[in-house]
């Protein structure tokens, strides 16, 4: 049985993992630059916003790794009963293709600069645009739901249920 709503952890590791992943966005322009000399055999600037880059996004692959373990222990609130199966078809497939960039991502990034892996580099920076939409389209998937549809689904990731 599903519960009624999302744990105060789930909730809080929704937020912390969104705004690590807005965060790597807004401050990578360092950690390419150390990419950029790397790759031709100079030592890079080792910045602050390098080192975070790094954590931030390690950080992200185990918290995401801790929401899943949740989800799958305690379960997911069920999507709005009245809905339309082609929505929940798609909110399915967006969470599961989240989840998988939130690892995906991370991993490259880790064998990319730990490893020198130019098909890592490439991966993760190919997979950047496509998780920059999907994040998009969740986003405006729940504008959708609250202010069209008035579900009232935002609210399940502002107050625990727990």
């Amino acid at each position: 049985m599903a519960p009624k709503g999302y744990s105060r952890t789930q909730i809080s590791l929704h937020w912390m993992i969104a705004a690590l992943i807005v965060a790597q966005f807004a401050l990578h322009d360092p950690i390419v630059a150390a990419w950029e000399a790397l790759a031709a055999g100079k030592v890079p600037a080792m910045t602050a916003l390098v080192y975070y880059h790094v954590i931030g996004g390690s950080l992200v692959l185990l918290l995401a790794i801790w929401r899943l373990k949740i989800r799958f222990t305690r379960g997911v609130p069920a999507l709005p009963e009245q809905e339309a199966p082609i929505l929940k078809g798609l909110a399915y497939l967006t969470h599961w293709t989240l989840y998988a960039f939130m690892i995906i991502l991370p991993i490259t990034g880790l064998l990319a600069w730990f490893g020198g892996s130019e098909t890592s580099d490439y991966i993760h920076t190919t997979l950047k645009l496509p998780l920059l939409a999907i994040v998009a389209l969740h986003f405006a998937a729940a504008l959708f739901q609250q202010f069209v549809l008035k579900t009232g689904l935002m609210r399940r990731m502002m107050r625990a249920a727990d």
